[in-house]
């Protein structure tokens, strides 16, 4: 019996985990495209984010709300290059979490810890939702984010009451040159790929960035819809469409690679 993607191009717009996620696609017969979009950078200044990890340790958070898995795997960088891992573990330990997902809830449970508490999905909508439960008034909130703002989860929480301490880890970089991504966009154009999949928003950003800067805006609409969009959850799909893309494939719930590499496997075969 044949592989169930044998004969398919995927390209893969991923970084921190493409490699992961090919083999993935591959082990099923897929050819895959790689082509990474952005890298994650820790943030430039340690000042603000030791800062805030020192204000961890004092238990001047009555919660905390944690976005990524990658940001707190990247706190506990700052907090061990600084000498801190340690206090910053048993303050986690001490503190009430609310997780967005299961990332976040993974990067504890490598450290030892469980969240007190997962969002109803993993979305900012989500959080809130979860945090409309708990008693917020006069609390101090420690916030991890994942770009430079969040305003409804911010907005949310003032108007609830408490204090927000946010902390941003980790930057996003243009990984993939200009002219990696031109090619990608000229196959697309040629319907060489079957499946162009999306993990992040900052990758569908540095896509249509590279487009508009080559004029390639009309290539691009025409590769996107002589392909299928993946895209990992529902966020980013909407992301997609506020750009203009269809989105073909996205998994409902369990926002993890095995789900989205299944999705891909229906739509396909």
């Amino acid at each position: 019996m044949s592989p169930s993607l044998e004969g398919r191009t995927i390209a893969l717009a991923e970084g921190r985990q493409l490699e992961e996620l090919a083999e993935m696609l591959e082990k099923e017969g897929a050819a895959t495209l790689r082509c990474p979009m952005v890298s994650m950078l820790d943030a430039p200044d340690a000042g603000p984010v030791l800062a805030w990890l020192r204000e961890l340790i004092a238990g001047r958070f009555d919660l905390l709300v944690l976005l990524t898995g990658e940001g707190l795997r990247r706190l506990l960088g700052f907090a061990d290059r600084a000498g801190l891992r340690d206090a910053v573990i048993a303050a986690l330990g001490c503190i009430r979490t609310v997780t967005r997902g299961p990332k976040p809830g993974r990067a504890l449970k490598e450290i030892g810890l469980s969240p007190t508490v997962v969002a109803d999905t993993p979305t900012t909508e989500g959080v809130i939702a979860t945090l409309q439960r708990e008693s917020l008034q006069g609390k101090t909130v420690g916030v991890q984010f994942y770009s430079e703002s969040n305003p409804p989860l911010v907005h949310f929480l003032e108007q609830a009451g408490a204090t927000v301490l946010p902390v941003l880890p980790y930057v996003y970089a243009p990984k993939s040159d200009a002219e990696r991504v031109t090619d990608l966009i000229h196959r697309l154009s040629r319907g060489e790929v079957d499946v162009l999949l999306f993990t992040s928003s900052p990758q569908v950003d540095r896509l249509y960035e590279v487009a508009t800067e080559a004029k390639l805006e009309a290539e691009l609409r025409q590769g996107l819809e002589r392909c299928q969009v993946a895209a990992v959850g529902p966020v980013l799909a909407d992301h997609l469409r506020q750009k203009g893309a269809r989105v073909d494939i996205c998994p409902e719930q369990g926002f993890v690679m095995k789900n989205l590499v299944q999705q891909i496997k229906r739509v396909l075969i």
